[in-house]
């Protein structure tokens, strides 16, 4: 389910879980060897779309927070998520 942009029913929170679901997904298919893709373009592009509303701090804090819980080094889950950087 794609997120509507323009619904003035949208939440803080539904940005916060585009995000998390995004960061939770690169993480099962990159560093977690899951045996279903959960990355979908979908899920991206909602991420990318909910970061422009988030600040910089709670984005920030969403994949430090995914990075200790699935023993990620946060420095290479940033070069996942952000490999243009």
């Amino acid at each position: 389910m794609a997120l509507d942009f323009n619904d003035p029913e949208l939440e803080f929170s539904d940005l916060v879980y585009a995000y998390q679901s995004w960061v939770m997904a690169v993480i099962n298919d990159e560093k977690l060897d899951g045996e279903e893709t959960l990355l979908s373009e979908e899920i991206a592009e909602d991420a990318l779309n909910a970061m422009r509303f988030l600040p910089g701090e709670v984005t920030s804090a969403i994949e430090t927070s995914l990075a200790r819980v699935y023993d990620v080094d946060p420095e290479e889950l940033a070069s996942l998520l952000f490999p243009e950087d």
